[in-house]
């Protein structure tokens, strides 16, 4: 009999297995605890696409009569090679699911869960998920989906990993409807956006006699302690067996790992890991590339996402000597032995298909200011490096930091409009205060969202640069430059990083 059931809420991009569950599945199968896996995120956003709105438009009529076609569309790789059907399948899909929940005031989506009367930044909202979860969007699935799999696998544990706000209403639903249906059920609830509660000043749980535990970080070694296993201590294999060959919206299976937690750099101002004390592990080096060839051999993925904060050098040297055997793609500092092009001529060998690039400014005083540890001739020098191996690039830009002045963001449009050829995808994002960084006591704060969750604050930018103003910059001025502009329309609606590989993969 399965004691423990996992799973992974709605709504988040349902292009590949959740990786935090299948690490999760690797430490309870190493210690011999059966399990079930349930990836209520993928079966509810493809059931609810499946349902018919009540149609008010011709638009929602069209999107709603190709929903089953755009779903397989999104699984082909032909709709890669056409930029234009591809965006028209998404399109349909999220029009479908936003139209099956607007007559309730729910807006749902492909990356999406919002309720118009609440919010899941407040804990007493969240609350009123978990005491009425009929009113949820997907109740209908997940009631027959839980039934059955607790009456097939009475499960006196069931984990849920919940990483961002769009699956936290969702998540107290689902919680709320599992004690009813089972008061006796032990919730243990992990995940990125858990650990960022829990790592609050003063943090009191608002969710007594609903959330059995609370799980920061990593969640393998205290999963197995509440089990009552003494951890291994060794890192087990991320076990996918249950859900790699679930029809997830890209075209072949895109296998998630990650060789380490936390961030080795960790000296950027305002950094979550650094602020939220979450440490720097590592997998070592050799155990990590057997584990990605290991994970290869018995999944053949269509594509590795290695899911790091940042691919350390050492890894990446690992990766160029000894290739994992499927095309991948991951989040890198820029160093400058991503300059050197006779590396990136190894990467690619070894299979990479893109690298993600947080450059976030064109300004060296913004960059010193922030402790990114790079220097923009490196920069240039890696995008050029790259671009000649024929690894593309999603470089990500940050506008509207506290040390940033409207000539550093022109400084920044200027670099990358004179590199235009060397950018591959563009991410453009208005900076985020996290609300108990260090370096927030030095700046005029106020609330951002209502809400006792929220993790950010709003403040007053130091040399008047406000969101605002950041905002109309990048509206008016940054994306309306032509060659800008072509790489922006570069970017794949919704799914974005996820599915910018298959644009790319020869």
């Amino acid at each position: 009999m399965t004691k423990v059931l996992l799973i992974h809420p709605p709504a988040v991009r349902p292009c590949e297995p959740p990786p935090g569950l299948a690490r999760l599945a690797g430490a309870l199968a190493g210690s011999g605890i059966a399990f079930d896996l349930v990836d209520a995120n993928l079966e509810g956003l493809r059931w609810l696409c499946g349902l018919t709105p009540e149609a008010v438009d011709t638009w929602t009529r069209r999107a709603a009569g190709r929903a089953s076609r755009s779903l397989d569309q999104l699984a082909a790789p032909g709709t890669y090679r056409s930029p234009g059907r591809y965006r028209q399948a998404v399109s349909a899909l999220n029009r479908v699911l936003d139209m099956n929940g607007s007559g309730r005031g729910i807006h749902a989506g492909l990356t999406d869960y919002r309720d118009d009367t609440l919010s899941p930044a407040r804990s007493s909202d969240l609350v009123k998920a978990f005491s009425a979860p009929e009113n949820n969007l997907f109740f209908p699935y997940f009631k027959i989906r839980l039934e059955k799999a607790l009456a097939e696998n009475p499960a006196p544990v069931v984990g849920i990993s919940m990483n961002f706000l769009s699956q936290a209403l969702c998540t107290f639903a689902i919680i709320g409807f599992l004690k009813r249906l089972v008061p006796e059920v032990c919730i243990v609830l992990g995940g990125g956006l858990v650990t960022s509660w829990l790592r609050q000043p003063e943090w009191r749980t608002p969710f007594e006699g609903i959330v059995d535990h609370l799980v920061a970080g990593p969640g393998e070694e205290p999963f197995l302690e509440i089990l009552g296993r003494e951890p291994t201590g060794e890192p087990a294999l991320p076990d996918y067996s249950r859900i790699a060959s679930l029809p997830y919206l890209s075209p072949g299976l895109v296998l998630p790992y990650s060789a380490s937690t936390g961030c080795y750099w960790r000296r950027c101002a305002f950094c979550p890991e650094k602020a939220e004390g979450n440490h720097y592990r590592p997998i070592p080096t050799p155990r990590a590339a057997s584990q990605l060839n290991a994970l290869t051999e018995a999944y053949h993925p269509g594509l590795l996402h290695l899911t790091d904060n940042a691919l350390s050098p050492a890894l990446l040297k690992a990766l160029a000597e000894n290739p994992p055997g499927a095309p991948w793609y991951g989040f890198v500092r820029i160093t400058p032995h991503l300059a050197d092009p006779d590396f990136c001529i190894a990467l690619k060998k070894s299979g990479c298909v893109m690298l993600q690039l947080g450059l976030e400014s064109g300004s060296q005083k913004v960059l010193d200011a922030f402790g990114k540890g790079i220097k923009l001739e490196t920069a240039w020098k890696t995008l050029w490096a790259l671009k000649t191996a024929g690894i593309a690039t999603y470089v990500y830009l940050l506008f509207g930091t506290p040390w940033e002045k409207p000539e550093d963001a022109m400084e920044t449009l200027d670099l990358t409009v004179r590199h235009s050829g060397e950018i591959t995808f563009l991410n453009l994002a208005v900076f985020n205060l996290p609300a108990h960084s260090p370096e927030s006591d030095t700046l005029e704060t106020h609330s951002f969202y209502q809400g006792d969750l929220s993790l950010y604050r709003d403040f007053s930018h130091p040399n008047g640069w406000g969101r605002l103003d950041v905002r109309r910059f990048l509206d008016k001025t940054f994306k309306r430059h032509p060659a800008i502009a072509a790489i922006v329309r570069n970017d794949p609606p919704v799914f974005t990083s996820s599915h910018a590989p298959f644009f790319v993969i020869d």
